[in-house]
């Protein structure tokens, strides 16, 4: 008999943390709780997924998790029909320019920081204690190939990314000893809003960077991440390095 389990992923509304929503709303053993800046963008979201699977028990919520303050408020006022989370999906994350680092613009460098770095330790510190609680604990952090090595250009936001890299690491000694498993899911290129997001809604710049290969889809890494929530207890998938057949390393591709 399956157990069901409580999960809770930022950046909710899109991309990767959507596509985390529907595949784990279709196994069917999991309640949701879904977070994301962009509320009116997550509640319509929220009711496609009610919609395709009826007896999902979910539970949604507006959070941008640059804000610590606000990161500790959304997490103590959950019902507590909603304390007994087992699984949080560290998924808010974003990039900013692609410039040298010499002109980069240093609002889009704190937005990095402050998003991919700050927030993933406010969300993180503030669910622990709930963590503690459950015997099948799970933390997983979406980090990057960019955490893995740079390119050019690709300065802070690559150093946020090793940043999350360090962090996966002493979360996992951290953490040991409360028996909640850590979890690196890397990707390289996913088409999802990242590169719109980067070039500040430059859709034409954003559709180049996918042109003449086939990336990953939001979906690949959810189901990447379904898997790794499905091992048993004993086994935890630590550091998971994830790109299209069509990629070498971060700045390496074949286009046809």
């Amino acid at each position: 008999m399956q157990v069901t389990k409580t999960v809770l992923i930022t950046g909710a509304s899109s991309g990767i943390g959507a596509a985390c929503a529907t595949v784990l709303a279709k196994e069917g053993n999991y309640r949701l709780i879904l977070c994301a800046r962009r509320i009116a963008r997550l509640e319509s979201f929220a009711q496609e997924l009610k919609t395709s699977h009826a007896k999902l028990d979910l539970h949604i919520f507006q959070l941008d998790v640059q804000d610590a303050t606000a990161v500790q408020e959304a997490i103590n006022s959950l019902p507590e029909a909603w304390h007994n989370i087992d699984i949080l999906i560290n998924n808010a994350g974003l990039s900013q320019g692609l410039d040298p680092i010499q002109t980069g613009n240093l609002s889009d460098w704190d937005r990095m920081i402050d998003t991919n770095i700050k927030g993933l330790l406010y969300v993180t510190k503030s669910v622990i204690h709930l963590l503690k609680k459950s015997p099948s604990a799970h933390i997983i952090n979406i980090g990057s190939i960019a955490g893995k090595e740079v390119y050019a250009n690709g300065n802070v936001y690559c150093a946020t990314k090793h940043a999350v890299d360090a962090l996966n690491k002493s979360m996992r000694i951290d953490l040991l000893k409360d028996g909640i498993k850590v979890s690196a899911i890397n990707p390289g290129m996913v088409e999802t809003e990242f590169s719109e997001v980067r070039f500040h809604g430059d859709k034409e710049r954003a559709k180049a960077v996918y042109q003449g290969l086939q990336p990953l889809t939001a979906v690949d890494i959810a189901e990447i991440i379904a898997f790794v929530l499905s091992r048993p207890a004993h086994v935890n998938i630590n550091d998971l390095l994830v790109m299209p057949t069509a990629q070498a390393n971060g700045s390496i591709v074949h286009r046809n």
